[in-house]
This record gives structure tokens, C-alpha cells and sequence, in this order.
């Protein structure tokens, strides 16, 4: 059982976008910007915009964090999003989810412009997506395929079986997985999906973005599977001093000695979701997907 490391491969990830700043900046460009919208205090929230201001440090960008109390208006934040759309000095921006619940999400992720829409969730870049087209891919199944692709999984021809439907990682993975870059065989399942254990044992490559922890157990895993465990629930423990952890979906104990290569929690999928973003917005930079 190989364990994939997502830590090394976005520490690796982050030196070759270091040096691409760096030789940027040596012609004579900008360092790349990105700004987050911060609204409220969801520790989870908190705890991640935390590792994007570091890791925007770590490369060379520049960034900002623009941040709103839980009861900022709806009105307020879309002409926040249509300032940040043009300002100039800006290459690409999140707004963090979750939003409190008076603000269509929605509606405020068609208003922010596809060409700074460096999470990938605008409907204009999930288009350009699904037919093939250079667009912004939301960082976690961008960084799925590029974990797998590093590692040298073949999937090519592979049954791969993803349970869960989300519109961040479910549905934009299955169109990657099935491009023709990556030849894999994908079935969506769910928690509505008939005879699951029966479906996810048959599958070659098995990713579990449920958002349940240790849904998956080891008489769902077929021998020599590829696991990729997307889940990250916080978890009461009276066992680490913030007194909680992650867990992720896959009961990574009974499943692993099954496998031929399976993802921690943390330090899987994780890093690779932040070095995506990083990754996106030094595209946003340099003009790479909305060149006309």
C-alpha cells in the first residue's frame, strides 16, 4: 500500500509556481494578486483564507483579505464582488464559503467576472469545462487529477466510482475523469444510489467526497483500489488540544491494507486544494485561459 503524499506533491507544486513569479517578475511583470472575501467567522473558513494569505507568501503573490461580519447585506457583497471585478491590480478572488443564509451564494458566484474566478464555481468556467475548453477548474478535483497524475496512476480504461454529487468536487470530477486526457469510466453515486457497497467494490479507483466521516468501509473496497479520500469533517476529541479533528470519509484503518494506494486525511487532498488555487491564479495572471 503506497500512501499518496499531498503534502510533498503541493510543497513540490509550490516551488515550480515560485520560480515561475519569480522569473515574471525578473521580465519585468507584476507578481501575481489574489484577494479573499471573508464573511463571518466560520472557524473552518477562518483556518483556510489563514492557509491561502501563507501560501500566497510562500510563492511571491500578493494578497489581499477583504473581510464582512455575518450580517453584511447581500447588496453590500455583490458590489464588493463588481469593485473587485475591476480593479486592475487584482488577477483572481474567492469569496468564502459558506455564506450566511439572508446571501444567494448563487448569485454571487455569477456576479463575480469568469476571467477572476479562480475557484472555478462560475457557470461561464464549468461550461468552458465540461466541453473542453481552457477554464478556471475548481481547485479540489484540479488538484484530484493532478495527485493521480503525479503518482502515475493509470486511468486509463479504469472504473472509477465517485460518491457524491457536489457542485465544487462530484460533478466537475467526473467530466475531468472522463476527458479524453484521462480515458476513465466514471459512475456518480450518492447517498440515494441502489446496492452502493456492491458499485464502489467493483471500482478500480474509488474517491469518497460524501462529506460523511467513515462512510466508506472495507467491505466497500475492492483489493489493489485506488483510494482518494476527499472528506474533512471536524470532530470532538478529547484527544488533541483544540479538542477536535479531521476526519476524513474513508474508515481509513479497515480500508488502507486493502489498498494499492489510498489518500490521508489530513495531508491528502487537502494541500493539493490550496496549491490548485495558487496554480489558477498564476493562470489568471499570465493570461493563460481568457487570452482574447
Amino acid at each position: 500500500m503506497v500512501l499518496i503524499d499531498g503534502k510533498k506533491v503541493a510543497a513540490e507544486m509550490k516551488q515550480e509556481i515560485a520560480a515561475k513569479v519569480a522569473e515574471l517578475k525578473e521580465n519585468g511583470g507584476k507578481a501575481p494578486h489574489l484577494a479573499a472575501v471573508l464573511v463571518g467567522h466560520d472557524g473552518g473558513s477562518e483556518t483556510y483564507v489563514a492557509y491561502k494569505i501563507k501560501d500566497c507568501e510562500e510563492v511571491g503573490f500578493k494578497s489581499s483579505l477583504i473581510r464582512y461580519e455575518d450580517d453584511v447585506t447581500e447588496e453590500e457583497l455583490l458590489a464588493k464582488v463588481q469593485e473587485l471585478n475591476e480593479d486592475d491590480d487584482l488577477d483572481g478572488f474567492i469569496v468564502q464559503l459558506p455564506l450566511p443564509g439572508h446571501i444567494s451564494e448563487q448569485k454571487v458566484i455569477k456576479t463575480i467576472s469568469p476571467t477572476k474566478d479562480v475557484d472555478g464555481f462560475h457557470p461561464q468556467n464549468v461550461g468552458r469545462m465540461v466541453i473542453g475548453l481552457p477554464s478556471f477548474v475548481s481547485a479540489t478535483p484540479f488538484g484530484i487529477v493532478e495527485l493521480l497524475n503525479r503518482y502515475k496512476i493509470d486511468m486509463n480504461g479504469k472504473n472509477c466510482v465517485i460518491i457524491g454529487r457536489s457542485n465544487i468536487v462530484g460533478r466537475p470530477l467526473s467530466v475531468l475523469l472522463s476527458q479524453k486526457a484521462v480515458n476513465a469510466t466514471v459512475t456518480v453515486a450518492h447517498s440515494r444510489t441502489k446496492n452502493l457497497e456492491e458499485l464502489c467494490s467493483s471500482a478500480d479507483i474509488l474517491i469518497a467526497a460524501i462529506g460523511v466521516p467513515e462512510f466508506v468501509k472495507g467491505n466497500m473496497v475492492k483489493e489493489g483500489a485506488v483510494v482518494v479520500d476527499v472528506g474533512t469533517t471536524r470532530v470532538r476529541s478529547e484527544v488533541t488540544k483544540s479538542g477536535w479533528k479531521l476526519k476524513g470519509d474513508v474508515l481509513f484503518e479497515e480500508v488502507a491494507p486493502k489498498c494499492s494506494y489510498i489518500t490521508p486525511v489530513p495531508g491528502g487532498v487537502g494541500p493539493m486544494t490550496r496549491v490548485s488555487l495558487l496554480h489558477n491564479t498564476f493562470m489568471a495572471a499570465t493570461n493563460q485561459i481568457y487570452k482574447d
